[in-house]
C-alpha cells in the first residue's frame, strides 16, 4: 500500500508539467505582442505627419497598452513557471530580473493584478482623450472597473503584506 501511495504522490507532484504547454503558449502570445507592436509602429511612423495630437496620443497609448500586457505575460510565464513548475537555473545570469529574487504565488498575484491597474489605467485614459467619440455608459463602466482593478490590488497586497509579516519574512 505504500508503494501505491508514493506512485500517486510522484504522479500528483510530476502533473505540474502539464502547465508547460500552457507557458509555451504564451511564449507565442508573446510573439504575436511583438509582432502587434511592430504593426502598430509601423503605422504610426508611416502616418505621423497626418495625425493629430489627439490620435498621436492615442497611439503612443497603445504601443504602451501592449508593452505592458506584454510584460505582464512574462511576468507569468517566468514567475509561474518558476513558482509552479521548475526553478530556472539562472541565478548567476547577468540580465536577471530583480523581481525574480523572491518568487512566489502571492509575489506573482500582486504583480499581474498591478499590471492590470496598468492596463486598465491605460485604457480609461484613452476613453478620456476620445471622450467625444465614447458613450458616457461605457466610460462609467470602465471607471468603475478599473477602481474595482484598483481597490483588488490593494487588497491582494495588503494581504500579502499581512502573511509575510505574520511569518516573520521581510516584505
Amino acid at each position: 500500500m505504500k508503494k501505491f501511495e508514493k506512485l500517486i504522490e510522484q504522479t500528483i507532484f510530476a502533473s505540474r508539467w502539464f502547465q508547460v504547454p500552457m507557458y509555451l503558449g504564451l511564449i507565442v502570445a508573446g510573439v504575436i505582442y511583438a509582432w502587434r507592436f511592430l504593426m502598430e509602429l509601423v503605422h504610426l511612423i508611416s502616418s505621423a505627419q497626418s495625425l493629430s495630437e489627439e490620435h498621436l496620443m492615442l497611439s503612443v497609448l497603445t504601443l504602451v497598452d501592449i508593452t505592458m500586457v506584454a510584460n505582464l505575460l512574462v511576468m507569468v510565464i517566468i514567475g509561474g513557471y518558476a513558482t509552479f513548475v521548475s526553478r530556472l537555473d539562472i541565478i548567476s545570469h547577468v540580465d536577471r530580473p530583480d523581481w525574480l529574487q523572491k518568487v512566489d504565488a502571492g509575489t506573482i498575484k500582486v504583480k499581474m493584478a498591478g499590471s492590470l491597474v496598468g492596463v486598465s489605467g491605460i485604457h480609461l485614459l484613452k476613453s478620456f482623450i476620445n471622450i467625444d467619440n465614447r458613450p458616457i455608459e461605457s466610460v462609467k463602466w470602465q471607471i468603475i472597473i478599473h477602481v474595482v482593478f484598483l481597490f483588488s490590488t490593494l487588497f491582494l497586497a495588503a494581504t500579502e503584506w499581512i502573511l509575510y509579516k505574520k511569518s516573520g519574512d521581510k516584505v
